[in-house]
């Protein structure tokens, strides 16, 4: 369940050295959401991941709310990249 947040990082960066913009923590949370959701399938009663799912589903709403208000184009283009239904 290991996640390359260097090529995530890579793809979603605005410049070289950018390692905590919205754009990159939103793409790191939907590939952590991704591999949580299907280790919970594998394991149905490991609540203590669902929490942790549940955690960074709500982390990563917050951050697209605000990017859509901030930069809607920015968060119009990420939502279309990473595929997610907003």
């Amino acid at each position: 369940m290991q996640i390359d947040k260097a090529a995530i990082r890579s793809e979603f960066q605005r410049h070289d050295r950018d390692t905590g913009s919205s754009e990159v923590q939103i793409a790191i949370l939907t590939k952590e959401i991704e591999a949580l959701t299907a280790h919970l399938k594998a394991n149905k009663k490991d609540n203590s991941s669902r929490y942790g799912l549940l955690r960074k589903v709500q982390n990563r709403r917050n951050l697209l709310d605000y990017l859509k208000r901030v930069n809607e184009e920015s968060y119009k283009d990420i939502i279309k990249k990473l595929g997610l239904r907003r």
